[in-house]
C-alpha cells in the first residue's frame, strides 16, 4: 500500500491548511468532499472564521486537539515552513496538494517520522481507492 492509500485509510482528522471559503476554488471543494466522505476537516486559515461548520484556526499550533494529516493548499514555497509546523504538532502525515512539490518539505516530514505526499489530489485519490469513513 502506498502512502496515499494508507494516509487515507488509516487516519481520519485533515488539517486543511489555505482552506478557502469560495466554493469554487479547490481548497474549499476538494476539503467538502472529504468531509462529506467522513472525515474530520480542520480549516487553518487565518483569513476565516469558520469553514464547512467547523471554526478555522490561524495556525497549526492553534489547533487545541490532535491532528493526524496536515493538507496543503498553499504555495510550494510555503511547504517547508509548513512541515516543520507539521512536525511541531506531532501530525502523522503531510499531503502537499497536486501541483505543489518540495524536497525540503519532504526532508522535514520524513525526519519527523510522517508519511509524505505530494503533487497528489487528495480527493482524487479517495475516490481512486474508494474511501470512506461513513
Amino acid at each position: 500500500m502506498d502512502n496515499t492509500e494508507r494516509i487515507l485509510r488509516d487516519f481520519r482528522s485533515i488539517a486543511v491548511v489555505g482552506l478557502s471559503r469560495d466554493p469554487s476554488k479547490a481548497a474549499h471543494a476538494i476539503p467538502a468532499r472529504m468531509q462529506r466522505a467522513g472525515f474530520r476537516v480542520i480549516p487553518v486559515n487565518p483569513n476565516i472564521e469558520s469553514a464547512l461548520g467547523e471554526t478555522s484556526y490561524a495556525s497549526l499550533a492553534d489547533v487545541p486537539f490532535s491532528v493526524e494529516v496536515v493538507n496543503v493548499f498553499r504555495p510550494s514555497a510555503e511547504a517547508a515552513g509548513i512541515a516543520k509546523a507539521a512536525a511541531a504538532i506531532g501530525a502523522k502525515a503531510l499531503w502537499l496538494q497536486q501541483g505543489i512539490v518540495s524536497e525540503e518539505a519532504r526532508r522535514i516530514a520524513e525526519a519527523a517520522g510522517m508519511l509524505y505526499v505530494e503533487d497528489r489530489c487528495m480527493g482524487v485519490e479517495r475516490a481512486v481507492h474508494s474511501i470512506s469513513k461513513t
